[in-house]
């Protein structure tokens, strides 16, 4: 069986660093400096414990840490700048300088990016594809960093009401689209820019999936690398059963799989160790397909 190839990627990153993309996916682990991740049974408030669980991400072969301070799970109330920047300061302040692997904050507001970024987060991770806060783009293009734009519709409490489709990768295609040309024209290198179809974000089950199955059709259209976040989402609940988020890393397997061998570039998870020997078997079987 053949399958899908994966185009490299050199994405320079904030600081002079590199990011090379394409022989092998790479795990970015999901820290979430929050009371009310839905990932999470346990959430890493504290800065001393969320530090610690960066360093065992390395050390479980993450080759990048991300980290957010707002919730953004369907439902969830935003978080004011001053909050954000108070919870993941601390952090990334300390994480920058114990680990070599890059550091992504996951925000979507331009004035916790620069923050973050000055304080050595190396990559913007904007769940809203740069439509909720314009100014963000100028923001990582000033401080030149690498940016992720994920799709979604809508605001995390409506989300859902906007996932309708009639040419799924199609539309994802061009609104993502639309996303990369508001960041070059923001100054942004297009070189910089890496793409996130938004896997259970304005979608039901059957798009995410259909995305997942789908992947090297959006790689083709955008030409930009891709970015996967299946951890734990609530699209897998029905093929796994009513589980919570926690008890979904079973189910996550299979999507970080499926998206391995379609070609994704990052895989973005919570249980690092567990979906490390995930990709490493799956990028086997790619290889020896």
């Amino acid at each position: 069986m053949a399958f899908p190839a994966r185009q490299a990627y050199r994405i320079p990153l904030s600081g002079g660093g590199i990011l090379d993309l394409g022989s092998r996916c790479l795990v970015m682990g999901i820290l979430n400096v929050t009371p009310d991740s839905f990932g999470e049974a346990t959430p890493e408030l504290n800065p001393d414990a969320a530090v610690a669980a960066a360093e065992r991400m390395a050390e479980d072969g993450a080759d990048l840490v991300d980290i957010g301070g707002e919730s953004t799970r369907p439902g969830a109330d935003p978080v004011s700048v001053e909050d954000e920047l108070a919870r993941i300061l601390p952090v990334i302040t300390r994480v920058a300088g114990l680990l070599r692997i890059p550091i992504s904050v996951d925000t979507y507001k331009a004035d916790v990016a620069r923050a973050a970024i000055e304080a050595g987060a190396a990559i913007v991770n904007d769940i809203s594809g740069l439509r909720y806060d314009h100014r963000l783009a100028g923001a990582a293009a000033d401080c030149g960093a690498a940016i992720v734009l994920m799709h979604t519709r809508g605001r995390p409490k409506t989300m859902y009401a906007e996932a309708a489709y009639h040419n799924l990768i199609g539309e994802i295609a061009a609104e993502l689209g639309d996303s990369i040309r508001s960041a070059t024209e923001a100054g942004v290198p297009v070189d910089r820019i890496m793409v996130d179809p938004g896997i259970g974000f304005a979608k039901q089950a059957a798009h995410s999936y259909g995305v997942l199955a789908r992947l090297p059709e959006l790689a083709a259209a955008l030409d930009r690398p891709v970015v996967v976040g299946p951890s734990r989402k609530s699209f897998m609940r029905e093929a796994a059963g009513n589980r919570s988020p926690a008890e979904r890393d079973w189910a996550t397997a299979g999507a970080v799989a499926a998206a391995v061998l379609n070609g994704a570039h990052v895989v973005r998870v919570h249980a690092v160790a567990e979906m490390v020997q995930v990709v490493r078997v799956a990028e086997e079987i790619r290889k020896n397909g």
